[in-house]
């Protein structure tokens, strides 16, 4: 592999986190699905679950190996929560052929009680 296909790698890389950003911290650039178990929550948790997860910073290796922020896991009061970010082709039946192409690709923020999996 050569410089070229690194740096290409890499700007694909940090478009999807790019993209996937702007979703989660926005809403805007996809949609956003709650579980069922996350709907039913208070309203005041509900507004301070998605608060949470619009502000996580907290990639590492770890939970982040590709660097493309597409999953997090948040605490709010005693109650564990994920997210994932899946990227979908158009008609939301398969998976995107190119995630960093968003006029082919559709995102779908889920937010799920961690306890649920």
């Amino acid at each position: 592999m050569d410089c070229r296909d690194e740096m290409t790698d890499a700007q694909r890389t940090a478009r999807i986190r790019a993209l996937n950003d702007h979703l989660r911290t926005t809403g805007l650039g996809g949609k956003t699905m709650l579980t069922r178990a996350v709907a039913e929550l208070p309203p005041p948790v509900l507004e301070a679950l998605l608060t949470v997860v619009r502000s996580f910073d907290g990639f590492t290796a770890d939970n982040d190996p590709w660097g493309e922020h597409d999953f997090g896991s948040v605490q709010v009061g005693d109650e564990a929560f994920f997210w994932k970010i899946d990227c979908y082709d158009t008609n939301l039946e398969f998976g995107s052929p190119d995630p960093a192409d968003d006029t082919i690709s559709r995102r779908v923020l889920t937010v799920m009680v961690a306890a649920d999996l």
